[in-house]
């Protein structure tokens, strides 16, 4: 158990006990109670009582059910609650744009109790009659329910990593070839399937060994002697081992961890598919040199770009996390993150980098303690005796301002000045025409203060689509502007698409690969935004943070 499987546990408490309009004071006090926990550092798992009952928002109450929830995994209370509610209505917490209040007038007054019949009920145009909802709150629950039901089988790249390690970890005990392929050797931001390549003589062997472990499931009509297929039985997520002959497994482990486009490019009249099945290599880089081209890295794999960007560049020349010099785009208790800015700070300088860009929220982010005029100094005088006792390592004076309806950034000038740098970020009021999408996001680059775009569409991957833009006017705005372009390393966003590199590059616009950590861990996340960086062709020399301390600052001091 983590603090994280607790919070979970009292947040749904605080959610079921609004749902069911429970004592107001005991659920304000529960939602404070959950913000103050989310982002404390202390180990709630170990902690006694009495030092639980001491912490920020707590109390007795709250912390005799963290005692609880250690104890059993949850409390009496939530047990009591959810035997009370269908479970269909505890899925609807995951419908953006309605809180607990709208899925009880729901509930309640049409006698809906699950996703589906929300869905049709909205096609229907009965959720638009009931109070206080309309047309534009039917459409966002009708748009949310569809979105989440074309990716219910999907998972971001972080989560099929791990499910795939779980499964390469228990099939290299028993067999010496084993490889994870397909979208996530390929590191695409999403994984639809999680596919394993195995090569052994003898399938059947590695069939029984799969069909051993309970959390998967198969479906033996899609399978055959060659093809385990299935699913990970608890998340319902497909699973595909494959089987091949151990003299064939370089072979077959290159032609599924490439895109079909990509097997489909021709050279001297024959694909690459049609080489990768005519003889057995030993290595991929061996088919490659068959084909007397550049050896293409597997992220690159995806037929569209990768030919003509190896007969330019070489592979040497991508980004690497050990090519990046700083971390831009951070947050410390000052906003809503979970560590001080002195162990933010000191975490990055100990991990070997140089500097340290730290982007609290802006004042406009009040839902994330964002920062007061008053607040902004009292950040740059800790800033000033941190880099005094850091040094050489430096703390970089930066926000994340966020960038209001009308475009403009949400501090004057005279406060926008005294930072070293500004990510300007779109938060609210994400439900945009690209028409007004697009008036704010250029407005906002053209302002002078701007130095980086942060996630430029939005997207929280898998849960919220992006608001539209036209990417190609954004990028040409940047490269007019002088403004980097954030690669948003979390893999919930993963926000400037890949596939937007080039042109970015073509536009000569750097692009800075930022954690938007809210906690030291955080900075981790920086490798699947590397990732997808180099899956776009990102080369070392157009990435804003692998600039030095000092050539970033000297470029700062240009900037201003």
């Amino acid at each position: 158990m983590t603090n994280d499987d607790i919070v979970e546990v009292l947040e749904l408490s605080a959610k079921l006990l609004e749902l069911h309009d429970e004592n107001e004071f005991k659920i304000k006090n529960m939602n404070f109670a959950v913000r103050s926990l989310d982002k404390t550092t202390t180990d709630l798992v170990n902690l006694p009582l009495d030092q639980l009952s001491a912490l920020q928002g707590v109390g007795k109450s709250v912390a005799a059910k963290i005692i609880e929830i250690r104890t059993t995994g949850k409390t009496q209370e939530l047990a009591e609650l959810l035997e009370k509610t269908p479970e269909g209505v505890v899925e609807m917490f995951s419908i953006k744009g309605i809180g607990p209040k709208k899925i009880r007038t729901i509930w309640q007054e049409l006698n809906i109790t699950d996703t589906r019949e929300l869905l049709l009920a909205c096609e229907n145009g009965e959720v638009s009659k009931l109070k206080g909802f309309g047309d534009k709150i039917q459409e966002t629950i009708k748009q949310s329910i569809l979105y989440a039901q074309s990716n219910s089988d999907k998972l971001r790249m972080e989560k099929g990593e791990a499910l795939g390690q779980i499964l390469y970890d228990e099939l290299e005990k028993h067999f010496s070839q084993v490889e994870i392929v397909g979208d996530i050797r390929r590191k695409n931001e999403v994984v639809q399937t999680i596919q394993l390549m195995v090569g052994h003589d003898k399938p059947w062997e590695v069939q029984r060994t799969i069909n051993a472990l309970e959390y998967l499931q198969q479906n033996e009509k899609q399978s055959s002697p060659f093809a385990w297929r299935g699913l990970f039985s608890e998340k319902e997520i497909p699973v595909e081992i494959l089987i091949c002959k151990p003299e064939l497994f370089v072979n077959q482990r290159f032609i599924y961890s490439a895109n079909q486009k990509h097997l489909a490019h021709k050279i001297a009249g024959k694909s690459i598919y049609q080489v990768a099945t005519q003889q057995s290599f030993d290595s991929e880089e061996a088919i490659y040199e068959h084909l007397k081209i550049p050896y293409i890295i597997t992220e690159m794999r995806e037929g569209t770009f990768e030919f003509d960007w190896t007969s330019k560049h070489s592979n040497d020349e991508l980004v690497t996390w050990d090519s990046l010099k700083g971390i831009l785009h951070n947050h410390s208790t000052y906003s809503d993150g979970k560590h001080t800015l002195k162990e933010m700070a000191t975490y990055c300088r100990d991990l070997g980098f140089e500097y340290l860009g730290i982007a609290d929220h802006s004042k406009t982010a009040s839902y994330a303690g964002g920062l007061s005029e008053d607040r902004i100094f009292e950040q740059h005088v800790e800033i000033d005796k941190l880099n005094q006792e850091l040094a050489p390592f430096k703390v970089l004076k930066g926000i994340e301002s966020d960038i209001l309806g009308d475009g403009s950034l949400d501090y004057p000038d005279h406060i926008l000045k005294s930072f070293d740098y500004i990510v300007a970020s779109v938060h609210q009021n994400l439900k945009m025409t690209e028409e007004k999408a697009m008036s704010r996001l250029l407005k906002a680059i053209e302002n002078p203060y701007t130095t980086i775009l942060g996630h430029p569409t939005g997207r929280i991957l898998l849960s919220r689509a992006g608001y539209p833009i036209d990417h190609q006017k954004v990028i040409d705005a940047c490269a007019a502007n002088g403004v980097v372009i954030e690669i948003n390393a979390s893999p919930y966003r993963l926000d400037l698409d890949w596939r937007w590199i080039q042109y970015a590059l073509e536009k000569n616009v750097m692009l800075s690969i930022n954690p938007d950590a809210h906690e030291k861990d955080g900075y981790f996340d920086m490798h699947y935004g590397v990732a997808v960086a180099r899956k776009g062709g990102l080369t070392s020399n157009m990435t804003f943070n692998t600039l030095t301390l000092k050539e970033i600052e000297d470029y700062l001091q240009k900037r201003r």
